[in-house]
């Protein structure tokens, strides 16, 4: 099985980086401070990133299947076949492969 290449960046230690300034309540910042360690964290600012990269992967996956599943249905509304809905869904997962 084939990564994707943007799930491949990922993995990789010496992406590019950028600082951000990013407001959060004080109680928060004290939150995360407790439970890095509790994580396996020696602070909390990895703890933070840890929270952003699972909430944008799950939202990455469930956009690009909500669009998969629109387009799916907007083809069949303009009477493209099961048959070859599915023929192009397996091509298309052999050519990500």
């Amino acid at each position: 099985m084939s990564i994707p290449d943007r799930i491949k960046s990922r993995l990789r230690k010496d992406r590019p980086m950028t600082s951000i300034t990013l407001r959060i309540p004080v109680d928060m910042v004290e939150s995360l401070k407790e439970i890095a360690p509790l994580r396996g964290f020696s602070g909390y600012q990895a703890l933070l990133k840890l929270y952003v990269s699972e909430g944008l992967r799950r939202d990455e996956a469930r956009y690009a299947t909500d669009q998969t599943a629109r387009l799916i249905a907007a083809l069949k509304k303009r009477g493209v076949s099961e048959t070859v809905l599915a023929e192009a869904a397996m091509e298309a997962e052999r050519a990500a492969h």
